[in-house]
């Protein structure tokens, strides 16, 4: 997301409980972009912001990308003691836990960024249809809008 010249919006540390049978929570350092989410490895380096050499395939498997596209909802589930709990939901159903301190309001961000992208994409195919349409109703030639009121 940050190759393709997003740029970051938001940027901290949120903790991720792991899909493993202990449900552990990990740290993650989270990059919060236009396009969705990146979720790296606190130890990992900071992904490349230009075009540059890719990194080996090993680091680079590390880094989580939840983009905004194939996001469903974000579910706030509880506030409890100093945390809040949300889930993420994608879109084939799989759901991603964090927590993070209430004052942080990842979850807040999250959902604006992805109310924000999807409304972009919803724009970007009506302006589509509409040009389609257009091309499909003018094939005669070009119209003069005012021709009849100039007499």
């Amino acid at each position: 997301m940050l190759e393709s010249g997003c740029k970051a919006v938001k940027e901290g540390m949120l903790e991720k409980r792991s899909d493993g049978l202990l449900q552990l929570w990990k740290k993650k350092r989270c990059i919060l972009t236009e396009e969705g989410l990146l979720l790296i490895p606190p130890k990992h380096p900071p992904p490349p912001q230009q075009q540059q050499p890719a990194p080996p395939a090993e680091p680079a498997a590390k880094i989580k990308e939840l983009h905004f596209s194939n996001m469903k909802t974000v579910d706030c589930v509880e506030r409890k003691g100093k945390y809040v709990y949300f889930t993420v939901v994608m879109a084939e159903g799989k759901e991603i836990d964090f927590r993070c301190a209430q004052e942080q309001g990842w979850n807040a961000a999250i959902t604006l960024q992805m109310v924000q992208y999807k409304n972009r994409q919803a724009i970007l195919a009506v302006r589509s249809t509409r040009q389609k349409q257009q091309h499909l109703a003018a094939p005669h030639g070009p119209r003069l809008r005012g021709a009849s009121n100039s007499a």
